[in-house]
């Protein structure tokens, strides 16, 4: 069948598994090798020469070495992208290492120059603030992005929805303000299943695969999906840097897309009921959830995204109310990160955004909740237990 015809849920299951039948096999196998042996020295060289350009081996040329190739991470790679729509998948051993190669590879075509909308992950806000990988940072609002280019701009950056806030960018408005400049969309929050950045004009689309796509708090991971020259790119700098992805991490991102699509619409569904709940409660004075009535005015929830997503902040006046319901949860765990099949709620001030400049840190009293796969009950009454104390 056409890949191009089948459903997400489909495709979830099925991208990066073509050659199953062919191996014999049911699931994917596992090269956890190192290194490989080499038919001659001229061939390893040239497949050497090969892969250090941005290539991938040929048929049954070697892959020389894990940090160059390996087929394990190249099956997922094939999948996200096939998931995302884009051409190639590059999966590295973190979102900031996905992120760092993106950025690395601006600074040696000589547009080291970024502009980037707040709000986004603190890590990705830190690495950019502070010059870090020789780049230079505008930040600017999507409105601004047009007159914060420069003649060395080598990048438009937004992360939508937004860490912590769930602020939403309207990627046709950024794309047609980036024009010639190349627009790279974290995705993180949405995944492939609520929303397709390359769709709406993007060139690059970066994940932290740790989150939803791997889906259940295992694995580190990174990648970044995008065109076949971007790749070629993008490619030697992850081999040089050693920035690659694990293949055992490989393999279970992989498996973790098999059930993205049903565990983010479980988990969505969920967040919903519980930020309605919110809305209402005494203690809360905002809840940050693209999905309430009014958090959308430009209607991106229904065209650009086609849900609101399974992740929320709440705001609870102050960092000491904030911190006691935190610590209060006993069903809940508190605890960074994101997208797994278990709640997780915090602080994203005094945590995740700790390194971001202090007139754009998230407010002290908000705290962020990825809602996992929960009874929606449970997770309400732990909720409510904790918002009792102040």
């Amino acid at each position: 069948m056409n890949a191009e015809h089948l459903s997400v849920e489909t495709r979830s299951v099925h991208a990066g598994r073509a050659d199953l039948t062919a191996l014999g096999v049911h699931v994917p196998p596992i090269d956890l090798s190192s290194t490989y042996p080499l038919p001659g020295i001229e061939d390893g060289g040239a497949a050497y020469d090969q892969m250090a350009g941005g290539g991938i081996p040929g048929d049954g040329q070697t892959p020389v070495y894990q940090r160059l190739w390996s087929p394990g991470v190249a099956r997922f790679e094939e999948a996200l992208a096939d998931l995302e729509g884009g051409e190639a998948g590059i999966g590295f051993g973190s979102g900031m290492a996905a992120l760092s190669a993106v950025l690395l590879a601006c600074v040696a075509a000589g547009t080291p120059h970024v502009v980037a909308v707040r709000p986004l992950y603190g890590g990705s806000d830190h690495i950019l603030a502070t010059g870090l990988l020789a780049t230079r940072v505008t930040w600017t609002t999507v409105a601004g992005i047009g007159d914060a280019l420069e003649p060395d701009t080598g990048l438009v950056l937004v992360e939508t929805p937004a860490n912590p806030t769930l602020d939403l960018a309207d990627l046709r408005a950024v794309t047609a303000a980036a024009g010639q400049v190349p627009v790279m969309v974290d995705n993180t929050f949405a995944t492939p299943v609520l929303q397709r950045p390359l769709e709406h004009g993007a060139t690059l689309v970066l994940h932290s695969v740790t989150k939803f796509l791997a889906g259940h708090g295992d694995v580190l991971a990174g990648a970044v999906v995008t065109s076949s020259e971007w790749a070629q790119r993008i490619r030697p700098i992850r081999a040089i840097t050693g920035a690659v992805l694990h293949p055992l991490s490989a393999y279970l991102a992989h498996r973790g897309l098999q059930t993205l699509v049903v565990r983010v619409r479980a988990q969505q569904d969920t967040a919903q009921i519980v930020a309605r709940w919110l809305a209402e409660h005494a203690a809360v004075q905002h809840v940050h959830y693209p999905g309430l009535d009014g958090a959308d005015p430009a209607g991106l929830v229904g065209t650009q995204m086609s849900g609101p997503g399974a992740v929320l902040a709440f705001d609870v006046g102050s960092y000491g109310k904030a911190a006691s319901v935190a610590e209060g949860t006993r069903l809940i765990t508190h605890a960074v990160s994101l997208g797994g099949v278990d709640t997780l709620i915090q602080h994203p001030a005094a945590l995740t955004h700790r390194p971001v400049a202090d007139g754009f840190k998230p407010g002290q009293g908000v705290l962020r909740l990825s809602v996992g796969l929960e009874s929606p009950q449970d997770l309400i009454t732990d909720l409510d237990r904790a918002l009792s104390q102040l």
